[in-house]
């Protein structure tokens, strides 16, 4: 016996629009939403807007201040140490991971690490660059104690002070950063793809050329951009070592804002902020697309 009935009442036949149930799975999103606006979206458009902005209403000045050299300086300052940073601690942070993976998943030596890492990637500003001029300034015990041994490591300069000295000590923060993001990558390579390549008669270089580098390498790419965002809105350490000029981009903004010679240009500071935005949105886009390749075989 067949029942006929209403499409809307028993589901038989086509649903009626009014039959339909919203879906609230969006729901849970929404706080995490209204965080992004309101602390990410709304700032970045009032510096945008601000950066267009002047009294007699829109102006390009702003814009077109960044060709002053010292600008352009302090931008390829900003791109030289954000690289470096990035590239010496990806590979120093990948060897570390390495070692930490190949080892006792639930040992003491992987949580000792990881945690470290959880702390000393989050540790920066006044209190780093108060440890690095303790530690090996030219007033520290070593220092003075390496020098008495003929061994001045300051013979060219004051290199602490200065791109050299921030390189050193923002690897301090990027090589636990590196250590934490690339980990889940390397503990999804399965020990029976390394099984298989020694069973037909592939050496390691065979497994790491042609099985593991490839699987590895969007994630390391991705994690050596995100070492490169972070380095390059680092500012606080920069500021606490570094009492005159802005070799990098974020010091400059902060001279802009705060001229102690009634030479501030707010306007011509979030035209600065708008070209590290970019650089950063620029970034973050290539390291969304890589890892979402990575994503792939992880799951």
């Amino acid at each position: 016996m067949t029942v006929v009935g209403n499409p809307a009442v028993t589901g038989v036949g086509r649903p009626m629009m009014g039959g339909r149930r919203i879906s609230l799975t969006w729901v849970g999103a929404v706080p995490f939403l209204g965080y992004v606006a309101i602390f990410l979206f709304l700032p970045a458009a009032i510096i945008v807007a601000g950066a267009f902005a002047s009294e007699g209403g829109l102006t390009l000045s702003n814009f077109a201040n960044l060709s002053r050299p010292y600008i352009v300086s302090a931008i390829v300052g900003s791109v030289i140490l954000s690289a470096v940073t990035a590239v010496a601690g990806a590979v120093l942070g990948a060897l570390l991971t390495y070692a930490i993976a190949t080892g006792n998943p639930r040992g003491t030596f992987r949580r000792v690490v990881t945690s470290a890492c959880g702390v000393l990637a989050q540790f920066g500003g006044v209190t780093l660059a108060f440890a690095f001029i303790a530690a090996i300034g030219p007033a520290s015990a070593v220092y003075i104690y390496l020098s008495q041994h003929h061994i001045d490591y300051y013979a060219s300069g004051y290199w602490l002070y200065d791109l050299r000295g921030l390189e050193v000590i923002y690897l301090y923060f990027q090589i636990p950063l590196m250590v934490l993001v690339f980990l889940p990558a390397v503990d999804g390579i399965k020990p029976q793809w390394r099984e298989a390549t020694d069973s037909l008669g592939g050496s390691s270089w065979t497994y790491w050329r042609y099985v593991a580098g490839p699987l590895l390498a969007p994630a390391f790419l991705g994690s050596m951009l995100l070492l490169f965002a972070n380095a390059l809105s680092a500012y606080a350490t920069a500021a606490a070592l570094i009492n005159q000029g802005g070799p990098i981009l974020p010091l400059q903004i902060s001279n802009a804002i705060t001229s102690e010679v009634g030479l501030h240009e707010p306007g011509f500071a979030k035209a600065q902020a708008v070209v590290l935005i970019l650089i950063v949105a620029i970034v973050s886009v290539l390291y969304a697309v890589l890892q979402r390749r990575t994503a792939r075989w992880l799951q």
